[in-house]
């Protein structure tokens, strides 16, 4: 009886042993199996963040890559499109585009048909042609086809539309819809009527910019700028700030465009190579290939020059700018021909020292954009309080000038009746 009372505790012990053993092994199965899902999830976000190499070229985006991992990644990646073509022209890879909340996705035929099958050419980027085309409601609108010798790629393309879908201001601009079909990747934007701020400012057949024009859009700048540094969750950092992204409405106010090469500002301890445009470029992020805010306030800085001078940054803009910073007024030597006579000096030296500290050769020394925005802004204040000043005055003067008529009026009157009187 002792005997089948041990067996049966033994039984039961193995039992419960096994129990626990096999318990154990489904817990750590789920958790291994949960971890290594998230830890896919993450890579797979990642790299949509990471962006590939682009080639090098006159008024294009540059990418050169400093790092060994990611040429080893690009090297593989070479060899694999010699054997089959991109992904993103690989009409039956089409539907693998992730899509973007609030943002709306078009039919190629829809597209073909708002642009009359593609006649009406805005222009020419490094992403491919611009079109100008009228949706089935109406609205004008500008298509950006992506091309297929484009320097930029699918990822860039899904930077775009990730960011825009998510991020709205007054001074970026508005993406409406997007296009993957038949191979081919399209984004539908506002339609900006009076084009880029570098087609304005050295165009010849383009009308020239009012100082007052020109004060307004770096001010319209900076705050789509802080909006994005300062505004946006996680901060976004453009990456690609220049005169040929920065587009212009019907009453000339300037929104910031083309995020293909923006990365939300998450630290991840990686390296993914030099992104940017030649006379752009921070010099430190060359040296470092760490691209911080403070590298988007040096490229603002080139801006504000460019729309002092209307010097191109490729015409050996910081050559002049290096020899009038060496005189306090230096600036009114190099300022744009067309604004001289047209415009306050002493504005434009303000703006002027306010480009310097963004060019300032240690990030820590360069503002934020917001007090960037602080500055520009006050320089428009400061005019807007003398005219108000002089406007205070004038009024002042000519109700003291009719107090004086009427009081003139009122002495012949009172003359007048003396003399009846003496009479």
């Amino acid at each position: 009886m002792v005997h089948q009372t041990d067996l049966v505790i033994i039984g039961v012990s193995v039992g419960v042993a096994l129990g626990i053993l096999i318990a154990s092994l489904i817990f750590f199965g789920i958790r291994w199996y949960i971890k290594r899902a998230h830890l896919r999830r993450c890579a797979n976000e990642r790299s949509f963040t990471t962006l590939p190499i682009q080639a090098n070229g006159l008024g294009t985006s540059t990418d050169y890559s400093a790092s060994l991992s990611t040429s080893k990644a690009i090297q593989g990646s070479e060899n694999l499109q010699k054997n089959s073509p991109p992904s993103w022209w690989n009409h039956q890879n089409k539907d693998r585009f992730v899509s973007a909340p609030g943002v709306l996705r078009y039919s190629y035929k829809d597209i073909q048909k708002a642009t009359q099958n593609f006649t009406t050419l805005l222009g020419q980027g490094s992403f491919g042609p611009v079109y100008k085309a009228k949706m089935a409601a109406g609205e004008v609108v500008a298509v950006k086809v992506l091309a297929s010798n484009s320097k930029q790629g699918e990822k860039e393309f899904q930077t775009e539309v990730s960011l825009l879908g998510r991020l709205h201001h007054r001074n970026l601009v508005n993406l409406l819809g997007y296009c993957v079909d038949k191979g081919q990747h399209m984004l539908i934007y506002e339609f900006m009527s009076n084009g880029s701020l570098s087609n304005l400012l050295y165009s010849e057949e383009q009308q020239v910019l009012s100082w007052d024009e020109r004060l307004q859009i770096a001010l319209d700048i900076s705050h789509g700028i802080e909006y994005l540094h300062e505004g946006a969750v996680p901060p976004v950092i453009h990456r690609d700030l220049k005169s040929a992204n920065i587009l212009l409405d019907q009453s000339m106010r300037a929104k910031v465009a083309d995020f293909g090469l923006s990365k939300e500002e998450v630290f991840d301890g990686r390296n993914s190579g030099l992104k940017g445009t030649y006379g752009y470029i921070d010099p430190v992020y060359i040296s470092t290939n760490q691209f911080t805010m403070k590298s988007d306030i040096y490229s603002f800085g080139i801006i504000i020059f460019e729309l002092i001078t209307a010097i191109h940054p490729h015409q050996n803009l910081m050559e002049y700018v290096n020899l009038a910073a060496m005189a306090p007024d230096g600036v009114d030597e190099i300022l744009d021909k067309q604004l001289v006579g047209e415009c306050k000096l002493d504005e434009v030296r303000r703006l002027a020292r306010i480009a310097h500290k963004c060019l300032e050769q240690l990030p820590r020394k360069r503002p934020s954009i917001g007090e960037v925005s602080q500055g520009i802004l006050k320089i428009k204040q400061r005019r807007l309080a003398k005219e108000d000043t002089m406007s205070f005055a004038g009024e002042e003067f000519s109700r003291a000038v009719s107090r004086i008529e009427i009081q003139q009026v009122e002495l012949s009157r009172i003359a007048s009746m003396k003399d009846r009187a003496t009479e």
